[in-house]
């Protein structure tokens, strides 16, 4: 088993990983549209992957799946919703241009569905559907990092953002399953910190390494995997038409 990575968090074959990845991003922006807050839609995501990673795709319908995740996740994360707002915002996803669907039988059939289903991702899930996600150690270590660097080097380049977007896109994959969260944290700001080549000042002379500093389980080999499966998503991305 590599290191950092859990049972069950095994390669996908590429057509369900484009699958995976299309449906997270269905999840991400109808948060956003739905006015669900960063960790909310996290927990969507990342109930979704975890409700995958014990079933098979062919299984369940992906989309379903997907709307019954930030049903749940709204009530988990005690920002609820109505499934008639998720299925509303979820229909203009795949029809931009059309007309908000009306009452009808339909749309209370597939209610229902989303009901049924958050029950059914209960039982799999066997009711564990609270996560700890890195939001809370990215800004803790943000702000730190802020302290130790130079104020041109942090002005003049968008450490930050990269490490925020770098973390919402982890969530494409579902990287806080086999990995901890303080790792993903520290690695999205380790990568931010080498796209833009931004130097940790007397890093060579301290005893350790600034990601060391951050967290002491930490090794490069976790961070290796962490930054390949991140990379990997951005491969994915280029190959959904």
């Amino acid at each position: 088993m590599e290191a950092g990575r859990s049972e069950g968090a095994e390669e996908r074959p590429a057509p369900e990983a484009r699958v995976y990845l299309r449906v997270a991003r269905l999840i991400m922006e109808a948060g956003v549209k739905l006015g669900m807050r960063s960790i909310p839609i996290a927990t969507a995501c990342t109930i979704y992957h975890k409700f995958f990673c014990e079933t098979i795709l062919d299984a369940y319908d992906p989309y379903l799946i997907a709307m019954s995740s930030i049903y749940l996740a709204g009530k988990v994360e005690e920002q609820h919703l109505q499934a008639h707002d998720i299925i509303n915002v979820s229909n203009r996803y795949f029809n931009p241009s059309g007309e908000p669907l009306e009452l009808d039988s339909r749309v209370w059939e597939l209610r229902d569905s989303i009901v049924q289903c958050e029950l059914l991702m209960l039982r799999v899930l066997r009711f564990q559907v609270s996560f700890q996600h890195p939001h809370k150690y990215l800004l803790h270590y943000l702000v730190s990092l802020k302290n130790w660097l130079n104020r041109h080097s942090w002005q003049r380049t968008p450490v930050a953002v990269t490490a925020w977007a770098l973390l919402r896109d982890s969530y494409h994959r579902g990287l806080c399953l086999p990995f901890q969260a303080q790792h993903i944290a520290v690695v999205v700001l380790y990568l931010a910190l080498q796209v833009y080549g931004v130097k940790v000042p007397a890093e060579v002379e301290a005893e350790k390494l600034w990601w060391q500093a951050f967290s002491d389980d930490l090794t490069k080999p976790i961070i290796d995997n962490i930054v390949s499966d991140l990379i990997q998503i951005y491969t994915i991305d280029t190959e959904i038409p």
